[in-house]
């Protein structure tokens, strides 16, 4: 939904399924829906509709070989208790984002003009509900399609049986707004036709007819913020969720067993920024390049680091915690510290010696260090939900749940199965400082665990590089970014 914007539903109710109940249908949740926008700016198609799955659940595995290949997508289909794959056409889809051009909207005015209609697409995903009494009362799908993170592997994506998922596509996902007039208009939303083949959609449920009032309000309220790697959270700052356990007594000891396996993504959303904030940045004035830097775990287990706080210090010593294959705990052992970061857009604890960040010559040789090596770990991104210990609900994926305050005594940072930790470019650290670098061929250098200081199942995969060319003059400089095999971001 484009920021600024609420729904409200009036008076309806969900249609009555059919005897026999189908694999997806298309269902309005009321007859009208009023679209509220605040100072007269456009609006999102969002007439209210969604997709309810049947007696089964509706779920989908989409999946890329490499970087350098083509996302495939596999429908689970269940039956008699029976489980199949059913390979979906190839091509099908370009991104992680959820299904293109699943849904066609038309609104048209009184007068029975065709005033904006959008093809919109369909995330699975989400914050549905389940839509009859006899449903199961927890979905295990993931509550958001993977829409900003270029390097996505894997994902997983699903509507439990007898519930439901909302057809609209939000403002972060993409979706266009529309920039039509106050007034009441009929909004006709259908299931585009590859997908009512492909799917199973019954042809008198896969299209809806709603009446839309749109009117403009003082202020409808703020938008939700964004987070730093996807739509669900604020900024990297806020408080935790829960205190971590108390200090751990004992004699450490590092067991055989689960443990995670921490992987850098290439860099991604590289550009020039003038006076980025830096910490061994010369002056202002200076050329800087700022880039989005995402570390994150495979494995059999998730990475736990707690943080217990030194009486009157600002540090705090880190152990990490090993899991056996039933998620018990079994051992720690010390790791380093974390440090208070009180930086404009941090303000919280960081782990040290977590990731490093180099800029290398065109022979790999280090060219500039980047100053950031502490991190605040949360899962902001899904990367790979199609492992078999992935965790596709994890706990902590916002800053509010693993960062602490000030004045925390412990804190508890933990990065799950399937999930990264994303910085991006607009936060200190995230740059180098290139304004005394000569014009040429460059890579950005991401180490996980440069210090191998984490104990993890493999260490021979921790970094990546991403090849950058610099040009242009002091104070003007430019940077041209290559595709990293399919990937262009």
């Amino acid at each position: 939904m484009a920021a600024g914007m609420v729904v409200a539903l009036n008076a309806g109710t969900a249609a009555t399924a059919a005897p026999k109940e189908p694999p997806l249908r298309l269902v309005a949740a009321a007859s009208t829906v009023t679209i509220e926008r605040w100072e007269e700016g456009p609006i999102s198609l969002d007439a209210g509709t969604h997709v309810v799955a049947g007696k089964t659940p509706f779920e989908v595995r989409a999946k890329r070989a490499s970087f350098s290949k083509p996302i495939a997508a596999t429908q689970i289909v269940r039956s008699g208790g029976k489980t199949k794959e059913v390979r979906l056409p190839a091509g099908l889809l370009t991104d992680f984002s959820g299904f293109p051009k699943f849904t066609h909207v038309t609104l048209k005015d009184s007068a029975g003009h065709t005033v904006a209609e959008q093809d919109q697409t369909f995330c699975p995903n989400g914050t549905g509900s389940r839509t009859r009494p006899d449903a199961p009362d927890r979905s295990p799908y993931p509550m958001a399609c993977s829409s900003f993170m270029p390097f996505t592997i894997g994902s997983v994506w699903g509507i439990q049986s007898g519930w439901s998922a909302s057809t609209s596509s939000p403002w972060w996902a993409g979706a266009e707004p529309v920039d039509v007039p106050d007034g009441t208009y009929t909004a006709t939303v259908s299931v585009n036709q590859p997908y009512r083949d492909l799917f199973g959609f019954p042809a008198n449920q896969s299209t809806a007819t709603v009446k839309v009032i749109v009117k403009t309000v003082a202020d409808p309220g703020r938008p939700p913020g964004l987070r730093q790697g996807g739509p669900a959270a604020a900024t990297r700052s806020g408080v935790p969720l829960k205190p971590a356990a108390q200090r751990p007594t004992g004699k450490a000891s590092v067991p055989k067993g689960p443990k995670p396996d921490l992987r850098a993504l290439p860099a991604f959303s590289v550009q020039i920024a003038d006076d980025t904030p830096h910490p061994h940045a010369k002056g202002e004035g200076g050329d800087f390049l700022a880039f989005a830097a995402n570390v994150w775990v495979a494995g059999d287990s998730p990475l736990v680091v707690d943080g217990f706080r030194r009486a009157g210090e600002d540090v705090m010593d880190a152990f990490q915690y090993f899991y056996d294959a039933k998620g018990k705990q079994i051992g720690y052992a010390p790791v380093g510290t974390m440090e208070w970061d009180a930086r404009d857009g941090h303000n919280h604890w960081h782990f040290t010696d977590f990731a490093q960040y180099r800029l290398l010559d065109a022979n790999k040789q280090l060219a500039v260090r980047s100053g950031k090596e502490a991190f605040c770990l949360a899962n902001t991104d899904a990367i790979d939900y199609t492992l078999p210990h992935a965790n596709w609900k994890p706990e902590n994926t916002d800053l509010h749940t693993s960062c602490g305050y000030s004045s925390s005594l412990s804190v508890r940072e933990v990065l799950d199965v399937g999930n990264g930790d994303t910085y991006m470019q607009f936060l200190p650290g995230q740059s180098f400082d290139i304004t005394d670098l000569p014009n040429g061929t460059y890579y950005i250098e991401v180490a996980a665990n440069p210090d191998h200081k984490l104990y993890e199942s493999n260490t021979k995969n921790n970094v990546s590089h991403r090849k950058v060319i610099l040009g242009g003059e002091p104070g003007a400089r430019t940077v041209t970014v290559p595709p990293h095999g399919l990937i262009d971001g």
